[in-house]
C-alpha cells in the first residue's frame, strides 16, 4: 500500500514538474516576443481598429455625392459609359488615364471612376502609389459631383500602416506578418499561462473581481489576463486572416482545408476573347454592363476595367466583371467573363457554383474587418482590435512593475559612503 501511495506521489510529481516545466518557457517566449514586437502589435491593431468602420464614416462625410439627387429617372437615360469618361477626364485632369468604373444597380447613386497607378519598382507607400483618386459622377449628366484623393486620405493612410507600415507592399507585407506570426504564439503562450491550477482559481481568471483591490498592479494584471483569454479566440482568426495577404501559404492552406482537400484553385484563363478587335466599338462596354444588370438586378454593384495602358500593365487572361452582391461586404460575388471586343457573356461563376473553399477565400477580407455578418460583427472586430492594442501596453506594465519590484529587493546598487568620510 506504501509502495503504490509513493508511486502516486512520485507520478504527480514528474506532471507537476512537467506542467512548470512547459509554464516556465510559456512565460520566457511570452516575455520575449513581448517586449520585442509589443510596440509593433500596438500599431497594426489600432489602425486595424481605426479602418473597422471606414464604409460607415465615408458613406457618412460622402452622403452629398453617393446620390446624384436627380428627379424624374424614367424619363431620363444614363449617358453612354464612354462619354461619362471622357466629360469625367475633362472635368478633373489628370496625367494619369482612368482606370475603372463603379457601377450601382440603383439608379439613384452615383457612378464612380477611378485613378489607380502602381510603381512596383519603388520603396514606399506615397512613392508606390503615384495615382489613387476617385470622382463621383452624375451618370445622366456627367457632371462631376466630388473627388477625392484616396492615397493621401486618412483611411488610405492607416490602411497602409496596417499592411505595410507605409513600405513598399511586396516586403513591407512581411515586416507585418512576422510579428503577427509571433503574436500568434504570444496568444498560444499566454493561454498556457493562464491556464488556472484549480477551480478556486478559475474562478478568478474569468471575470473582475475587485471589490476589495485597491493595488493598481493587481488591477493591470487581471486586465491583461482576462482581456487577453476573451479576446485569444478571435485575435487569433484575425491574425491568421492578416497572414493570409503576407503569405501564399497560408492562403493555400485555407483553400486546401476548406475545399476538403482539393488543392487545384478553379482556373479560367483559357476562355478568352475571340471576336476580332474590329467588333470593338464605344458601345461594347455598355454592351457589357447592360447584361451584368439584366443578370444582377439585385446585387448592389460592378466594375468594369476601361481597358487603358498602365504604368504596371500586366497580361489579363480574360475581361472579367465583378459583381459585388451585398452593399456591407465582398464575400458574396461574382465574376463574369466577356469577350471585351464583342461584349458577349462567355463565362459566369457565381456564388452557389464555389466550393467551400472558394467561399472562404472569398470571405477572407471581411472576416478580417469584421464585415461579414454587418455591423454586429464590426463592433466585435472594433472592440477586439481595441483589446489587443490594450494587450502589450498591460503586459509591458507588468514586466515593468515586477522588475522594479525585484530592484528594490536587491537593495541599492551603490554601497552608501558614510557620514564620516563624507564629513572629511
Amino acid at each position: 500500500m506504501k509502495t503504490r501511495e509513493k508511486h502516486l506521489r512520485m507520478q504527480n510529481s514528474k506532471t507537476r514538474n512537467k506542467k512548470s516545466f512547459i509554464k516556465k518557457w510559456a512565460g520566457k517566449l511570452h516575455l520575449f516576443f513581448g517586449l520585442g514586437i509589443g510596440g509593433l502589435v500596438f500599431i497594426i491593431a489600432v489602425t486595424g481598429c481605426l479602418y473597422v468602420f471606414k464604409d460607415e464614416i465615408e458613406n457618412f462625410t460622402r452622403q452629398e455625392v453617393i446620390y446624384h439627387h436627380e428627379t424624374r429617372l424614367d424619363e431620363k437615360k444614363m449617358l453612354p459609359i464612354r462619354v461619362l469618361e471622357e466629360k469625367v477626364a475633362q472635368q478633373v485632369p489628370e496625367p494619369f488615364p482612368i482606370h475603372w468604373v463603379n457601377i450601382p444597380i440603383d439608379r439613384e447613386m452615383s457612378y464612380m471612376f477611378y485613378w489607380y497607378e502602381h510603381q512596383p519598382d519603388q520603396w514606399n507607400y506615397f512613392e508606390e502609389f503615384p495615382s489613387y483618386k476617385v470622382a463621383y459622377v452624375n451618370p445622366y449628366s456627367g457632371k462631376v459631383l466630388a473627388n477625392y484623393d484616396e492615397k493621401n486620405s486618412f483611411f488610405g493612410i492607416v490602411k497602409s500602416i496596417h499592411y505595410s507600415f507605409l513600405l513598399k507592399q511586396d516586403w513591407g507585407k512581411y515586416v507585418v506578418g512576422i510579428p503577427v506570426i509571433l503574436f500568434t504564439l504570444m496568444l498560444i503562450s499566454g493561454i498556457i499561462l493562464w491556464w488556472p491550477k484549480n477551480k478556486a482559481a478559475r474562478k478568478q481568471r474569468f471575470w473582475f473581481r475587485w471589490k476589495n483591490v485597491k493595488n493598481w498592479k493587481r488591477k493591470n494584471y487581471d486586465v491583461h489576463n482576462i482581456l487577453g483569454f476573451y479576446t485569444s479566440v478571435f485575435g487569433l482568426i484575425l491574425s491568421i486572416t492578416g497572414l493570409f495577404y503576407a503569405f501564399f501559404i497560408v492562403q493555400a492552406v485555407i483553400y486546401v482545408v476548406f475545399s476538403g482537400g482539393n488543392t487545384v484553385y478553379p482556373d479560367f484563363s483559357h476562355i478568352k476573347t475571340e471576336a476580332p478587335v474590329s467588333d470593338r466599338t464605344p458601345a461594347t462596354t455598355d454592351k457589357i454592363a447592360n447584361k451584368v444588370k439584366e443578370l444582377y438586378p439585385g446585387a448592389y454593384g460592378f466594375s468594369i476595367d476601361l481597358g487603358h495602358p498602365h504604368m504596371d500593365d500586366h497580361e489579363h487572361a480574360n475581361f472579367e466583371v465583378f459583381v459585388k452582391h451585398l452593399s456591407y461586404s465582398f464575400h458574396k460575388n461574382s465574376s463574369l467573363i466577356f469577350d471585351e471586343n464583342s461584349g458577349e457573356l462567355l463565362h459566369a461563376h457565381n456564388p452557389e457554383d464555389k466550393n467551400f473553399g472558394e467561399k472562404a477565400v472569398a470571405a477572407n477580407y471581411d472576416i478580417h474587418v469584421g464585415a461579414i455578418m454587418g455591423m454586429p460583427t464590426k463592433i466585435l472586430a472594433f472592440l477586439i482590435s481595441l483589446a489587443i492594442a490594450a494587450l502589450p501596453v498591460t503586459g509591458c506594465m507588468i514586466w515593468y512593475g515586477r522588475r522594479k519590484k525585484k530592484v528594490k529587493a536587491r537593495g541599492p546598487l551603490v554601497k552608501p559612503v558614510p557620514a564620516e568620510t563624507v564629513s572629511q
